[in-house]
C-alpha cells in the first residue's frame, strides 16, 4: 500500500484532531522526516507518514488513551503509568495500527518509540525521533546546536538529544524511561568501545 495516497486524508484527520499548534508542529516534523530521511537513505514516504501521525493522540484525553491500550493489552510499568506524557506514544501506535489500519511496523515503531527511543531503533525510528527535536516551530535552549548534530549524523543528533532530555528530566525530578536510558548507553558504547576495539585490532 502507498500509505503517501493517505496523506491528504491524514491531514483532515489530524486538523480535527490535534490543537492548531499541535497539527502545524505534525506538518513539520512530517517535513523534516523527509529531509532526514532523503539524508541518511530511509524510506521518506514511509517518514512523511510517521511524521504526520507521531502523535496522533496527543490531545485525546487520557482516559480515552488509557482505555486504549488497555484493549490492546498493554500493561504499563510503573514508570509509564506515573508518566502520563509518555502516553500519546503508545496510544498513537495503537490508534494508528487499529484505527488507521495502518500495519507497517517500521512506521509503528517509529510512532511508538519517538519519545523516549529504544536500544536497536531503525533507521525510520531514529529518523522521527530527530525530526521531533529539530522540527522548524522548535525553538528550546540549543535547538539550533540540535539541527547541526543533525547535519553530522542521526547519532550525533540522538546523543546531544538525549543529554539534553535526561538532564532536564533529572534536574527537575521527573521520571526516566528505562528505554531512554538503554538508547543512550547504546548510542555511548557504538562511538566509543566498539570504535576503540576495531582500532585495536587494525
Amino acid at each position: 500500500m502507498k500509505y503517501i495516497d493517505s496523506a491528504d486524508e491524514f491531514k483532515e484527520l489530524l486538523s480535527q484532531r490535534l490543537k492548531p499548534e499541535r497539527y502545524v508542529h505534525s506538518l513539520n516534523v512530517a517535513d523534516s522526516a523527509v529531509y532526514l530521511a532523503e539524508k541518511y537513505g530511509a524510506d521518506k514516504e514511509k517518514a512523511y507518514i510517521a511524521g504526520l501521525l507521531h502523535d496522533v493522540t496527543k490531545n485525546e484525553n487520557e482516559e480515552v488513551q488509557l482505555q486504549m491500550m488497555k484493549n490492546d493489552d498493554i500493561i504499563l510499568s510503573r514508570t509509564e503509568f506515573f508518566n502520563r506524557k509518555l502516553w500519546h506514544a503508545m496510544s498513537g501506535e495503537v490508534y494508528a495500527r487499529t484505527v488507521l489500519g495502518i500495519k507497517d511496523r517500521e512506521i509503528l515503531g517509529a510512532i511508538r518509540y519517538h519519545t523516549t527511543g529504544k536500544a536497536g531503533m531503525t533507521l525510520l525510528e531514529k529518523v522521527i525521533y530527530i525530526a521531533d527535536f529539530i522540527s522548524a516551530e522548535r525553538d528550546y535552549p540549543d535547538a539550533d546546536v540540535m539541527r547541526q548534530k543533525a547535519e553530522i549524523s542521526l547519532e550525533e543528533a540522538a546523543i546531544f538529544s538525549l543529554k539534553y532530555s535526561l538532564r532536564t528530566l533529572s534536574e527537575n525530578e521527573r521520571l526516566v524511561h528505562t528505554d531512554s536510558v538503554e538508547f543512550y548507553n547504546e548510542l555511548i558504547v557504538d562511538k566509543y568501545f566498539l570504535t576503540q576495539d576495531k582500532e585495536g585490532l587494525d
